[in-house]
C-alpha cells in the first residue's frame, strides 16, 4: 500500500504551509534535501536502541504495531528549558511530511519510550493527517529515510495539546538552541 496517498486519508496542507510560514519569517533554514529545519546553534546526539545500522523495523511503521519507537538524547545545552520532536519524511510529495510532533517534554528528560505513552507534561501537535498522534510511516519501497529530529528549545511551548502543525513549528522554530537527527531507513 502507497503511503500516497492513503485511500481515504488526505495530507493536510498544514506542513506547506508551515514550511513556507517558516522560509518567509526567517526563521529557518533550507536544508540539503531541501526540507525546512528550524535554526540551532549546537548539535545533539540522537539514538534509539530499536534501530539497529539505522533500520526503521517495521513493528515502528503501519506494517507493524504502529506505535512510536524510543528514542534517546545527549548534548543538549544547560539552557535548555524544554524539547520538541518531530519526525518527518523530506522525500514526501508534500514536503515535508510530519509525522509526530512532540512538545513541552521537560528538561530533564533524556529519552522517550516506544508507545503511546509521553513524558509528563509532554504534549503533541496535530501530524500531516491532521491527528495530534504518531502516524506510523508505511513505505511502499525498500530503503525509504524517515527523520527523528529532537530539538532543545529555550523555553517551554506552552501550546495546547492538538495545536496546528504550523503553530508547533513555528514555536519550535523560534525556541531551537540546539538539535540532533537520526535518520533511518525502512522496508515495507
Amino acid at each position: 500500500m502507497s503511503r500516497f496517498p492513503r485511500v481515504g486519508r488526505r495530507p493536510r496542507v498544514g506542513a506547506i504551509v508551515a514550511a513556507v510560514t517558516i522560509l518567509l519569517t526567517g526563521c529557518g533554514t533550507i536544508s540539503g534535501t531541501g526540507s525546512l529545519t528550524p535554526d540551532a546553534t549546537s548539535t545533539m546526539t540522537v539514538s534509539s536502541a530499536a534501530f539497529s545500522q539505522n533500520v526503521l523495523p517495521p513493528h515502528f511503521t503501519c506494517h507493524g504495531a504502529n506505535i512510536s519507537p524510543p528514542l534517546d538524547w545527549t548534548g543538549a545545552p544547560s539552557t535548555t528549558k524544554s524539547y520538541a520532536i518531530v519526525v518527518d519524511d523530506a522525500a514526501a510529495p508534500i514536503t515535508p511530511y510530519i509525522y509526530w510532533i512532540v512538545f513541552d517534554i521537560p528538561a530533564a528528560t533524556t529519552d522517550i519510550q516506544n508507545g503511546p505513552q509521553l513524558p509528563p507534561g509532554a504534549k503533541q501537535a496535530d501530524n500531516s493527517l491532521g491527528r495530534a498522534s504518531y502516524d506510523p510511516p508505511c513505505p511502499d519501497s525498500p530503503g525509504h529515510s524517515y527523520r527523528f529530529t529532537v530539538y532543545a528549545l529555550s523555553t517551554a511551548l506552552n501550546l495546547p495539546n492538538g495545536t496546528s502543525t504550523v503553530s508547533a513549528w513555528m514555536a519550535i522554530a523560534n525556541a531551537a538552541i540546539a538539535r540532533g537527527r537520526i535518520t533511518v531507513t525502512a522496508n515495507p
